[in-house]
């Protein structure tokens, strides 16, 4: 393998892909090919690129995994050979099933979750991979995985799934702001987090808020740690003790002054 993919991992082979698969059927094919692997080796590699090593870089995959050699190249064959196992599932995942933010990942999390540790087992992980399996590529790459042992814990699972590159909460500042910015900020935290637009936060809504909060001052917390803080916000905001939080609850915990019914 070349050297120059020794740090790439599934979002960053993803993004390159997109580039040159732009009809997203899984396979780039004829001159794409050579555009390909140049930009794969200008993007990774500090060498200078010259058109004898993106060609030798094309003959080696191109030998070793155009089975059918009909001059394409699919996606899971290429990733198979560059990624780890566990960027691999990244990749399928992201393909499969993309998320948009933190209410979406928690949607899932708690539905795989089934015992609510806070940990995806290894039973769990099978459960949550099967759905992934209907094509004989994306078998290829989530078999390994199937045998795997231990627990994925969801805050790292979580970052690299969505492959934010910061928290939603991080581009408000409401300390810092009018009274006016401080209502507009709001409403579009408020917003975010209602996915399903009924002017009140529940189950992975609560949920997604709550983590992306916290790790304003902590880079991480665990799934019973999420669990204790979701239990507090409630308590503390849910007053008609619907199991929501509604707008203008959430107003009031925040300081905020409520909207007029």
């Amino acid at each position: 393998m070349d050297c120059a993919f020794e740090h790439l991992d599934a979002v960053g082979f993803l993004e390159i892909w997109q580039h040159f698969d732009a009809d997203d059927n899984g396979y780039i094919e004829g001159k794409e090919l050579d555009h390909f692997f140049r930009h794969m080796l200008t993007k990774l590699s500090p060498k200078v690129i010259t058109e004898e090593r993106v060609q030798r870089l094309k003959q080696r995959f191109m030998s070793a995994y155009d089975v059918t050699a009909d001059g394409r190249l699919q996606i899971q064959e290429l990733a198979v050979m560059i990624l780890p196992q566990d960027e691999n599932f990244l990749l399928v995942f992201r393909r499969e099933a993309p998320l948009d933010n933190s209410v979406d990942f928690m949607k899932i999390w708690r539905k795989y979750d089934a015992d609510s540790s806070g940990y995806i087992s290894a039973v769990e992980l099978k459960v949550m991979l099967t759905p992934l399996l209907h094509t004989e590529g994306n078998k290829v790459m989530l078999t390994p995985l199937l045998h795997t042992e231990g627990n994925v814990n969801s805050t790292p699972t979580h970052r690299r799934i969505l492959a934010l590159e910061e928290n939603f909460m991080l581009q408000f500042k409401m300390d810092a702001s009018s009274q006016e910015d401080r209502k507009r900020d709001f409403d579009k935290i408020f917003n975010h987090y209602d996915v399903s637009n009924t002017g009140a936060l529940e189950g992975p809504e609560v949920d997604g808020f709550v983590k992306d909060m916290m790790e304003l001052v902590r880079p991480s917390i665990t799934g019973p740690e999420l669990d204790k803080l979701r239990a507090m916000l409630l308590g503390h905001c849910d007053v008609n003790k619907d199991g929501k939080i509604q707008r203008n609850e959430l107003a009031l915990c925040l300081g905020m002054k409520p909207n007029k019914a």
